[in-house]
């Protein structure tokens, strides 16, 4: 059951499997990097300001800043260079991210109306495998293609997230 791989203990394991099974393409790893580089020069600028406001040298923080500025900008480059089509994979803190904003996801698809949850895993296009000799059912969804517009099923509304 889906529901049940992200409940309790199951729910580290599964965002590990999801973080593991994605498309290993380089320009879209690459872009991933970058895109995670580019997060780090964003949350040094207000630590920078901080400093600034607690008494460190101007000229020093001055100088950080510029620094970190000229990375983001040469790291936006590379990235634009990359190419718009590349659709980077998740990194465990996106998906983790995905996962607490939809919720509780077993209390979800358990009151989930059968439509809603036809209409989510077609999104999360779900592939469910059979396997006869061990009596196993394995199942595989791609975050990837369908990530800029997840829609939650909890009733009454349903509210399109986007990235």
């Amino acid at each position: 059951m889906l529901a049940t791989a992200f409940a309790g203990p199951n729910l580290e394991r599964t965002i590990d499997a999801l973080t593991g099974s994605q498309p290993t393409d380089p320009d879209n790893l690459r872009q991933a990097q970058l895109e995670k580089a580019l997060t780090t020069c964003d949350g040094k600028l207000p630590q920078y300001r901080s400093a600034l406001d607690a008494g460190a040298d101007p000229s020093v923080v001055t100088d950080w800043m510029s620094e970190t500025q000229t990375e983001r900008r040469r790291l936006e480059a590379e990235i634009h260079d990359i190419g718009t089509s590349a659709n980077p994979p998740l990194i465990r803190e996106q998906i983790t991210e995905l996962i607490t904003e939809l919720g509780d996801i077993t209390s979800v698809l358990r009151q989930a109306e059968p439509d809603a949850k036809a209409k989510l895993y077609r999104q999360l296009d779900l592939r469910l495998d059979y396997d006869p000799e061990t009596q196993t059912v394995s199942a595989r969804i791609d975050l990837g293609t369908h990530r800029r517009g997840m829609v939650r099923v909890r009733s009454p509304t349903r509210k399109t997230v986007t990235r």
